[in-house]
């Protein structure tokens, strides 16, 4: 089993990769605007992602083990990118530290180690990289 992360830092270093996943969101607030539910943007996003031909999986199940032992509760991230990248979705007014700390508990209970989460409900699009570091 993975050991639990000693750090979650909030990333500003450009990766191609999550690069590339903002820009498909930046692409679908500017053409929806902000005002819609979640599963629009999902949806939009998702055909976004093929014309870019980004490779994902769209609300994948995330198994959570307690000592070794898998629980029969499950998280469902919004995207698997790349086979590697969590990308979570809200089209909240403002999001605070719940949306933050559901995703770095997805990091947690997989072996992913990026995270991205975006909000399209605010004027602008949100969205912030989450890292796991396992260096304190």
């Amino acid at each position: 089993m993975k050991p639990w992360p000693t750090e979650i830092i909030d990333a500003s270093k450009k990766d191609p990769r999550t690069y590339e996943l903002i820009g498909a969101a930046m692409e679908v607030h500017r053409e929806l605007g902000c005002g819609f539910l979640e599963a629009v943007y999902q949806e939009a996003y998702a055909i976004e992602l093929i014309k870019r031909v980004i490779p994902y999986r769209r609300e994948v199940d995330l198994p959570v083990f307690y000592k070794g032992q898998k629980l029969n509760t499950t998280y469902r991230a919004d995207f698997i990118c790349y086979d590697s990248i969590i990308v979570e979705i809200k089209a909240l007014s403002k999001q605070g530290k719940v949306e933050e700390a559901q995703i770095i508990n997805y990091l947690k209970a997989t072996d992913f180690a990026i995270g991205v989460l975006l909000n399209f409900g605010a004027p602008s699009l949100e969205y912030r990289r989450f890292v796991l570091s396992q260096s304190a």
